[in-house]
């Protein structure tokens, strides 16, 4: 027995604009008379879609502004970071505050690593029963100097 897939598009405030102007340019060709400017339905879907766009765009620029952005934690971890490889744990421990946890400390160890201010790598550290373990540490990035 076979399955197949369907997939769905997602119907959306846009598509749904663009659908109800080809359905007024549809009725225009037909003929299709009544109480209706199809000239200003046309005017406002086509200002509508244009409202969607913008805000979508003004989202898009604040979602990247807001990527680089450093909140107060990140500027702790920063400062908690040295030249040697340190784990989220041992970062998170230097950090004072109630709000503070190793999964907000690698969320911002992660933001760091992709602006090019922390390098990430993979250390051998020994694990509770006495093994050593693979495990991910940060630093300080090094700035090369030519």
């Amino acid at each position: 027995m076979s399955t197949t897939a369907t997939t769905t598009a997602k119907i959306t405030k846009k598509s749904n604009l663009n659908s109800l102007i080809a359905l007024i340019s549809a009725a225009q060709i037909a003929g299709i008379a009544g109480d209706f400017d199809f000239d200003a339905l046309t005017a406002y879907c086509a200002n509508e879609i244009n409202l969607l766009d913008k805000k979508a765009a003004k989202a898009k620029e604040t979602a990247a502004a807001k990527k680089t952005e450093k909140d107060e934690l990140c500027v702790a971890v920063e400062s908690v970071l040295t030249d040697e490889f340190q784990t989220r744990q041992d970062i998170a421990a230097q950090i004072e505050g109630d709000d503070v946890t190793v999964a907000k400390v690698g969320y911002r160890l992660t933001k760091l690593v992709e602006l090019g201010v922390a390098e990430k790598s993979e250390i051998s550290a020994p694990g509770a029963d006495g093994k050593a373990r693979k495990v991910v540490a940060y630093k300080l990035a090094t700035v090369d100097a030519e």
